[in-house]
């Protein structure tokens, strides 16, 4: 009983058609209702609506990725009742329609962040990178964040220096619209287009400086109480996206990166309902998380997963490298993941499903020629599918063979 093969997308402006995911053996759909703002309520009829263009292709609407958290349940807010209700109506309308897994964020401001949306791989694709100093850089002496150099090392402080003098005025905002734009727009971000969209954004992170760790934590653990006793009577499966990179930027606290963190999160309310996203690719970016041993203690919570995998530079920086190679060992991981599906079918549990999307993948080939979302060309997520989807077919039979008795 394979993992089942999910794909993101983005919905009828997607490049990628759902007609194309069916002939290339696409179990389940990965969408969300991206016109509609964080904080208001889906409603019934626009959820049917997708889900029924879905279903037409022979496909499932497998995961909501992501029934956004708006800022202000994030901050606690003095609109946080409405926001809370409106979030658990959400649930209602779309737990009438089938639709049992959801995956969201707790991350503060900006969902992710990649300093190059163009890194060219050693075979000559087109990946994303991470790199430390260059957003020390766009951190200290671009977008200007009042004491922005106390977060950094001091060597980390003298190459952003040297990047910074090298980037011409053009480079300099290219870097800036990536980091708070390009990246965000599509998966419901804060800031748009304008000319103003520094000062924006400087200004939604001016709203987290008296929320530390402990303060966005206690908002996660209220966010928790209100949400999953509503999710587990409705039979939805809420799965937390851990911090991508897995560690603090910007001044803002992320509470979503080490196995104490998802420790914690579990611990807020003990519920099968209140579950985990295992995203191989933003754990495998920090490199004291074991991402076998984490893949292990949290399966039976594990609802949702991202395969894909990062290479670790030196100074903290890391960049993507597609599904198998890297730094994450991607064999075991996906061994760990069949053996609990396989343990879930022993146990009788309901929710066998372990829906797996190949997350993001590096642009080759005829990807160049076509339009996409940073992190989403169709050729190299669908070489991705193919490796994990051979991996966890060769797992499968190991698994399921009984050893010779000679």
């Amino acid at each position: 009983m394979a993992l089942e093969k999910t794909w993101r997308w983005f919905g009828v402006k997607d490049s990628v058609s759902l007609s194309d995911l069916q002939q290339i053996g696409i179990e389940g759909v990965v969408t969300s209702l991206y016109d509609i703002a964080p904080g208001e309520v889906w409603p019934v009829d626009t959820i049917r609506k997708l889900q029924t263009h879905i279903e037409a292709h022979g496909m499932r609407w497998s995961v909501v990725e992501s029934l956004p958290i708006s800022e202000g349940l994030k901050t606690c807010s003095h609109d946080r009742p409405r926001l809370i209700q409106n979030y658990i109506q959400s649930l209602h309308n779309l737990a009438s329609c089938g639709i049992d897994t959801i995956c969201y964020n707790f991350m503060p401001v900006l969902d992710w962040a990649r300093t190059d949306l163009h890194f060219t791989t050693a075979e000559g694709g087109e990946s994303m990178l991470f790199d430390l100093p260059t957003f020390a850089a766009f951190d200290m002496f671009i977008l200007k964040r009042p004491k922005a150099e106390v977060d950094y090392h001091y060597d980390i402080i003298h190459k952003a220096k040297e990047i910074i003098q090298a980037l011409s005025e053009e480079q300099k905002e290219e870097l800036a619209h990536n980091i708070i734009v390009i990246t965000q727009a599509f998966i419901h971000g804060l800031v748009g287009e304008g000319d103003d969209y520094k000062a924006q954004f400087l200004n939604y992170l001016s709203t987290y400086k008296d929320i530390g760790k402990e303060e966005l934590r206690d908002h996660l653990s209220l966010f928790l109480q209100d949400i999953i006793p509503v999710a587990e009577k409705l039979g939805i499966n809420m799965c937390i996206h851990p911090d991508d990179p897995p560690f603090p930027l910007l001044g803002l606290p992320r509470i979503a990166s080490t196995v104490e963190d998802f420790r914690w999160i579990m611990s807020c309310y003990d519920s099968p309902s209140n579950g985990i996203t295992f995203c191989v690719g933003s754990l495998s970016a920090r490199s004291d998380n074991d991402l076998c041993a984490m893949a292990k203690e949290f399966a039976p919570k594990i609802h949702f997963i991202h395969l894909r995998n990062t290479t670790y530079l030196e100074d903290g920086s890391f960049y993507e490298s597609g599904q198998i190679k890297g730094s994450a060992n991607m064999f075991a991981i996906v061994k760990i993941l069949l053996e609990e599906q396989m343990r879930r079918t022993k146990e009788g549990r309901k929710d066998l499903r372990m829906p797996f999307r190949p997350d993001h993948g590096i642009r080759i080939l005829d990807d160049f020629k076509r339009t996409a979302n940073p992190g989403y060309p169709l050729i190299g997520r669908l070489k991705g599918l193919a490796e994990i989807d051979g991996l966890q077919t060769g797992i499968e039979g190991m698994l399921l063979t009984k050893p010779n008795n000679h």
